[in-house]
Protein backbone atom coordinates (compact mmCIF):
# COMPACT_ATOMS: atom_id res chain seq x y z
CA UNK A 1 0.00 0.00 0.00
CA UNK A 2 1.66 3.53 -0.90
CA UNK A 3 0.83 6.18 1.93
CA UNK A 4 1.80 9.44 1.47
CA UNK A 5 2.07 12.93 4.02
CA UNK A 6 0.68 15.69 2.01
CA UNK A 7 1.19 19.50 3.85
CA UNK A 8 -1.87 21.47 4.23
CA UNK A 9 -0.49 24.75 6.03
CA UNK A 10 0.02 28.56 5.52
CA UNK A 11 3.49 28.31 3.36
CA UNK A 12 3.26 31.14 1.63
CA UNK A 13 4.39 29.12 -1.73
CA UNK A 14 1.10 27.28 -1.36
CA UNK A 15 -1.11 30.57 -0.86
CA UNK A 16 0.65 32.36 -3.36
CA UNK A 17 0.07 29.41 -5.87
CA UNK A 18 -3.27 29.70 -5.84
CA UNK A 19 -4.03 26.02 -4.84
CA UNK A 20 -7.85 25.12 -4.26
CA UNK A 21 -8.11 23.04 -0.75
CA UNK A 22 -10.32 21.81 1.49
CA UNK A 23 -8.96 19.72 4.08
CA UNK A 24 -11.76 16.59 4.42
CA UNK A 25 -12.60 16.49 0.50
CA UNK A 26 -9.69 17.62 -1.73
CA UNK A 27 -6.13 18.88 -1.78
CA UNK A 28 -4.63 20.41 -5.00
CA UNK A 29 -0.45 20.31 -6.35
CA UNK A 30 1.23 20.76 -9.61
CA UNK A 31 3.92 19.43 -11.59
CA UNK A 32 6.59 21.32 -9.72
CA UNK A 33 6.20 19.93 -6.97
CA UNK A 34 8.83 16.66 -5.97
CA UNK A 35 6.34 13.61 -6.36
CA UNK A 36 3.39 14.83 -8.23
CA UNK A 37 3.30 12.52 -11.09
CA UNK A 38 3.49 9.35 -8.29
CA UNK A 39 0.13 9.72 -6.18
CA UNK A 40 -2.55 7.40 -7.60
CA UNK A 41 -6.35 6.55 -7.21
CA UNK A 42 -6.43 4.12 -4.09
CA UNK A 43 -3.34 5.68 -2.49
CA UNK A 44 -3.98 6.71 1.51
CA UNK A 45 -3.17 10.14 2.46
CA UNK A 46 -2.79 11.83 5.60
CA UNK A 47 -2.83 15.66 5.80
CA UNK A 48 -1.18 17.55 8.22
CA UNK A 49 0.10 21.48 8.72
CA UNK A 50 3.37 21.56 10.00
CA UNK A 51 2.29 21.12 13.30
CA UNK A 52 -0.14 18.25 13.91
CA UNK A 53 -2.25 15.55 12.01
CA UNK A 54 -5.34 17.10 10.60
CA UNK A 55 -6.92 13.70 9.24
CA UNK A 56 -6.39 10.76 6.58
CA UNK A 57 -8.33 9.38 3.83
CA UNK A 58 -8.04 7.06 0.46
CA UNK A 59 -7.83 9.03 -3.03
CA UNK A 60 -11.03 8.16 -4.97
CA UNK A 61 -10.34 10.34 -7.73
CA UNK A 62 -7.59 12.61 -9.18
CA UNK A 63 -8.50 15.11 -12.06
CA UNK A 64 -5.68 16.34 -14.39
CA UNK A 65 -5.62 20.22 -15.83
CA UNK A 66 -3.23 22.06 -16.84
CA UNK A 67 -2.36 26.22 -15.90
CA UNK A 68 0.83 28.92 -15.08
CA UNK A 69 2.57 28.93 -12.14
CA UNK A 70 5.22 31.98 -11.01
CA UNK A 71 8.36 30.67 -9.68
CA UNK A 72 10.59 33.33 -7.76
CA UNK A 73 14.26 33.06 -8.16
CA UNK A 74 17.27 34.87 -6.61
CA UNK A 75 18.02 38.04 -8.91
CA UNK A 76 21.52 37.35 -8.98
CA UNK A 77 22.62 33.61 -8.92
CA UNK A 78 19.43 32.90 -10.57
CA UNK A 79 18.03 29.68 -7.55
CA UNK A 80 14.76 29.71 -6.25
CA UNK A 81 16.61 29.12 -2.32
CA UNK A 82 15.21 31.96 -1.66
CA UNK A 83 13.24 33.50 1.55
CA UNK A 84 11.19 36.35 2.56
CA UNK A 85 12.26 38.04 5.90
CA UNK A 86 9.51 39.68 8.10
CA UNK A 87 11.11 42.49 10.26
CA UNK A 88 14.49 43.26 7.93
CA UNK A 89 15.51 45.20 4.47
CA UNK A 90 16.26 44.13 1.67
CA UNK A 91 13.15 42.07 2.27
CA UNK A 92 14.82 38.77 0.62
CA UNK A 93 17.65 36.98 0.76
CA UNK A 94 19.09 34.06 -1.11
CA UNK A 95 20.18 30.76 1.14
CA UNK A 96 22.33 29.39 -1.73
CA UNK A 97 25.90 29.34 0.20
CA UNK A 98 27.37 30.73 -3.05
CA UNK A 99 25.63 33.71 -3.42
CA UNK A 100 23.48 35.40 -0.07
CA UNK A 101 22.61 37.85 -2.53
CA UNK A 102 20.07 40.77 -0.34
CA UNK A 103 17.20 42.23 -2.81
CA UNK A 104 13.90 43.82 -2.25
CA UNK A 105 12.46 42.19 -5.00
CA UNK A 106 13.08 38.58 -6.39
CA UNK A 107 13.24 37.73 -10.29
CA UNK A 108 9.72 35.96 -11.72
CA UNK A 109 9.08 33.63 -14.37
CA UNK A 110 5.97 32.59 -15.31
CA UNK A 111 5.88 28.75 -16.46
CA UNK A 112 3.45 26.22 -17.87
CA UNK A 113 2.24 22.94 -15.53
CA UNK A 114 0.45 20.27 -15.24
CA UNK A 115 -2.48 20.61 -12.56
CA UNK A 116 -3.34 17.92 -9.88
CA UNK A 117 -6.64 17.66 -7.48
CA UNK A 118 -7.09 14.30 -5.49
CA UNK A 119 -10.77 14.01 -4.19
CA UNK A 120 -11.04 11.89 -1.00
CA UNK A 121 -14.11 12.80 0.48
CA UNK A 122 -16.18 9.50 1.23
CA UNK A 123 -13.10 7.98 3.38
CA UNK A 124 -12.06 11.00 5.37
CA UNK A 125 -11.49 10.42 9.24
CA UNK A 126 -11.00 13.47 11.40
CA UNK A 127 -7.90 12.94 13.46
CA UNK A 128 -6.91 16.26 14.08
CA UNK A 129 -4.59 16.96 16.99
CA UNK A 130 -4.36 12.87 17.18
CA UNK A 131 -0.77 12.75 16.46
CA UNK A 132 2.27 16.12 16.57
CA UNK A 133 4.02 17.09 13.45
CA UNK A 134 7.34 15.66 14.94
CA UNK A 135 5.98 11.75 15.38
CA UNK A 136 4.57 12.79 11.91
CA UNK A 137 8.50 13.50 10.29
CA UNK A 138 9.39 10.51 11.99
CA UNK A 139 6.46 8.17 10.09
CA UNK A 140 7.97 9.10 7.00
CA UNK A 141 10.57 7.06 4.72
CA UNK A 142 12.61 10.03 4.47
CA UNK A 143 12.67 11.84 7.66
CA UNK A 144 14.46 14.74 6.70
CA UNK A 145 12.42 15.47 3.68
CA UNK A 146 10.77 19.08 3.33
CA UNK A 147 8.74 17.90 0.24
CA UNK A 148 4.86 18.94 0.49
CA UNK A 149 4.51 14.90 -0.39
CA UNK A 150 6.21 12.82 1.89
CA UNK A 151 6.13 9.10 1.55
CA UNK A 152 4.42 7.65 4.91
CA UNK A 153 5.00 4.13 6.26
CA UNK A 154 1.59 3.41 6.23
CA UNK A 155 1.82 0.00 8.97
CA UNK A 156 3.61 2.45 11.57
CA UNK A 157 1.30 5.32 10.73
CA UNK A 158 -1.96 3.04 11.53
CA UNK A 159 -0.28 1.66 14.44
CA UNK A 160 0.01 4.75 15.96
CA UNK A 161 -3.39 6.10 15.30
CA UNK A 162 -4.55 3.07 16.37
CA UNK A 163 -3.04 2.29 19.96
CA UNK A 164 -1.51 5.27 20.67
CA UNK A 165 -3.25 8.46 22.81
CA UNK A 166 -6.94 8.94 21.19
CA UNK A 167 -6.90 5.56 19.67
CA UNK A 168 -9.25 5.61 16.49
CA UNK A 169 -9.90 2.69 13.96
CA UNK A 170 -9.12 3.01 10.51
CA UNK A 171 -11.27 0.30 9.29
CA UNK A 172 -13.13 3.03 7.38
CA UNK A 173 -9.87 3.13 5.44
CA UNK A 174 -9.66 -0.46 4.07
CA UNK A 175 -13.31 -0.55 3.36
CA UNK A 176 -12.82 2.53 1.24
CA UNK A 177 -9.82 0.88 -0.86
CA UNK A 178 -11.83 -1.92 -1.30
CA UNK A 179 -14.97 -0.03 -3.29
CA UNK A 180 -12.44 1.98 -5.43
CA UNK A 181 -11.09 -1.34 -6.14
CA UNK A 182 -14.04 -2.22 -7.38
CA UNK A 183 -14.36 -0.04 -9.80
CA UNK A 184 -16.81 3.04 -8.23
CA UNK A 185 -14.08 5.91 -8.25
CA UNK A 186 -16.11 7.96 -10.30
CA UNK A 187 -19.55 7.58 -8.67
CA UNK A 188 -18.42 8.60 -5.61
CA UNK A 189 -16.99 12.07 -6.69
CA UNK A 190 -19.07 12.80 -10.02
CA UNK A 191 -21.01 16.51 -9.41
CA UNK A 192 -24.28 16.63 -7.80
CA UNK A 193 -25.80 19.47 -9.73
CA UNK A 194 -29.42 20.29 -8.19
CA UNK A 195 -28.15 18.61 -4.67
CA UNK A 196 -29.97 21.25 -2.33
CA UNK A 197 -33.39 21.33 -4.32
CA UNK A 198 -33.19 17.58 -3.74
CA UNK A 199 -32.27 17.72 0.03
CA UNK A 200 -35.21 20.22 -0.02
CA UNK A 201 -37.55 18.13 -1.27
CA UNK A 202 -36.45 14.64 0.95
CA UNK A 203 -36.94 17.64 4.04
CA UNK A 204 -40.31 18.20 2.34
CA UNK A 205 -41.44 14.73 2.55
CA UNK A 206 -39.93 13.31 5.76
CA UNK A 207 -39.05 15.98 7.83
CA UNK A 208 -36.32 16.77 10.24
CA UNK A 209 -35.78 12.53 10.29
CA UNK A 210 -33.47 10.49 9.70
CA UNK A 211 -34.57 7.35 8.07
CA UNK A 212 -32.04 5.43 10.24
CA UNK A 213 -31.74 6.99 13.51
CA UNK A 214 -35.39 8.89 13.91
CA UNK A 215 -35.54 12.76 14.45
CA UNK A 216 -32.68 14.83 13.95
CA UNK A 217 -31.88 18.67 13.57
CA UNK A 218 -32.20 19.22 9.73
CA UNK A 219 -28.31 20.59 9.74
CA UNK A 220 -27.09 17.13 10.28
CA UNK A 221 -29.06 15.19 7.68
CA UNK A 222 -27.90 14.43 3.93
CA UNK A 223 -29.81 14.16 1.37
CA UNK A 224 -28.89 10.07 0.22
CA UNK A 225 -28.69 8.60 -3.02
CA UNK A 226 -30.24 5.15 -3.13
CA UNK A 227 -28.65 4.57 -6.48
CA UNK A 228 -25.66 5.41 -8.39
CA UNK A 229 -26.53 9.63 -9.20
CA UNK A 230 -23.16 9.54 -11.09
CA UNK A 231 -24.68 6.53 -13.22
CA UNK A 232 -28.34 8.10 -13.29
CA UNK A 233 -27.54 11.83 -13.24
CA UNK A 234 -30.98 12.74 -11.96
CA UNK A 235 -32.28 13.01 -8.72
CA UNK A 236 -35.35 11.50 -8.00
CA UNK A 237 -37.26 12.06 -4.61
CA UNK A 238 -38.35 8.43 -4.52
CA UNK A 239 -34.41 7.04 -5.08
CA UNK A 240 -33.62 9.21 -1.49
CA UNK A 241 -33.79 9.56 2.16
CA UNK A 242 -32.45 11.75 4.66
CA UNK A 243 -29.70 10.52 6.83
CA UNK A 244 -27.48 11.54 9.79
CA UNK A 245 -24.06 12.12 7.95
CA UNK A 246 -21.89 9.64 9.43
CA UNK A 247 -24.78 6.87 8.59
CA UNK A 248 -24.59 8.59 5.06
CA UNK A 249 -21.32 7.46 4.91
CA UNK A 250 -21.66 4.03 6.18
CA UNK A 251 -24.69 3.38 3.91
CA UNK A 252 -22.56 4.22 0.84
CA UNK A 253 -19.59 2.07 2.11
CA UNK A 254 -22.19 -0.60 3.05
CA UNK A 255 -21.31 -0.88 6.04
CA UNK A 256 -24.69 -0.50 6.76
CA UNK A 257 -27.43 -1.64 4.50
CA UNK A 258 -31.29 -2.06 4.33
CA UNK A 259 -32.50 -6.01 4.30
CA UNK A 260 -34.93 -5.77 1.35
CA UNK A 261 -37.69 -8.16 2.34
CA UNK A 262 -37.66 -7.17 5.76
CA UNK A 263 -36.82 -3.31 5.56
CA UNK A 264 -34.87 -3.65 8.70
CA UNK A 265 -30.94 -2.85 9.02
CA UNK A 266 -28.06 -4.74 8.33
CA UNK A 267 -24.84 -3.63 10.13
CA UNK A 268 -21.70 -5.05 8.83
CA UNK A 269 -19.29 -6.89 11.24
CA UNK A 270 -16.53 -4.51 10.85
CA UNK A 271 -18.94 -1.81 12.27
CA UNK A 272 -20.51 -3.87 14.66
CA UNK A 273 -17.56 -3.47 17.09
CA UNK A 274 -19.27 0.18 18.21
CA UNK A 275 -21.55 0.32 20.49
CA UNK A 276 -23.46 3.65 18.99
CA UNK A 277 -23.49 1.41 15.36
CA UNK A 278 -24.36 -2.28 16.71
CA UNK A 279 -28.04 -0.77 18.62
CA UNK A 280 -29.07 -0.03 14.49
CA UNK A 281 -28.64 -4.14 13.71
CA UNK A 282 -32.11 -5.13 13.04
CA UNK A 283 -33.88 -2.02 13.59
CA UNK A 284 -37.15 -0.97 11.32
CA UNK A 285 -36.38 1.98 8.83
CA UNK A 286 -38.27 5.25 10.66
CA UNK A 287 -39.71 6.52 7.62
CA UNK A 288 -42.48 5.56 5.21
CA UNK A 289 -41.14 4.62 1.39
CA UNK A 290 -42.37 3.42 -1.79
CA UNK A 291 -42.06 0.65 -4.42
CA UNK A 292 -39.50 2.40 -6.17
CA UNK A 293 -37.30 3.25 -2.60
CA UNK A 294 -37.26 -0.32 -2.60
CA UNK A 295 -36.10 -1.17 -6.02
CA UNK A 296 -32.95 0.81 -5.00
CA UNK A 297 -32.81 -0.82 -1.68
CA UNK A 298 -32.69 -3.71 -3.40
CA UNK A 299 -29.59 -2.36 -5.48
CA UNK A 300 -28.19 -1.64 -2.88
CA UNK A 301 -28.21 -4.81 -1.09
CA UNK A 302 -27.04 -6.86 -3.94
CA UNK A 303 -23.77 -5.01 -4.43
CA UNK A 304 -22.81 -5.00 -0.53
CA UNK A 305 -24.24 -8.40 0.81
CA UNK A 306 -25.54 -10.98 -2.01
CA UNK A 307 -28.02 -11.28 -5.07
CA UNK A 308 -31.33 -10.61 -4.90
CA UNK A 309 -32.84 -10.27 -7.88
CA UNK A 310 -36.00 -12.02 -7.04
CA UNK A 311 -37.52 -9.41 -4.71
CA UNK A 312 -36.57 -6.66 -7.12
CA UNK A 313 -40.14 -4.98 -8.01
CA UNK A 314 -40.85 -5.61 -11.45
CA UNK A 315 -40.85 -2.02 -12.80
CA UNK A 316 -37.33 -1.77 -12.45
CA UNK A 317 -37.70 -3.66 -15.89
CA UNK A 318 -37.18 -7.15 -17.27
CA UNK A 319 -33.20 -7.78 -17.53
CA UNK A 320 -32.48 -4.24 -16.34
CA UNK A 321 -29.25 -3.67 -14.60
CA UNK A 322 -29.63 -1.51 -11.49
CA UNK A 323 -27.29 1.02 -10.80
CA UNK A 324 -25.89 0.86 -7.13
CA UNK A 325 -25.85 3.39 -4.33
CA UNK A 326 -22.88 5.95 -4.72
Amino acid sequence: MTAWLMYLGDDPKRVGGGYDDSSSTHYSWDSRVPNSAHVQVGDVIALWNGDTLLGTSVIEHIKTGTGTKDLSSCPECGKADIAERKTMTPKYRCWTSACKAEFDKPAVETVPVTTYQARYESGWIDLHGHVSGTELRALCEEKKSQNALRRLRWDDFRARVETGKNATPLDVVDTTREVIAGGHTKRTVRARKGQPAFRAALLESFGQMCAFTGPMPAYVLDAAHLYSYAANGKHHTSGGLLLRKDVHRLFDLGQIAIEPTTLTLDVAPKTLAWDEYAKLQGKPLTVPITATHKKWIAAHWEQHREPITAVIPPQAGAGQKLAAAP
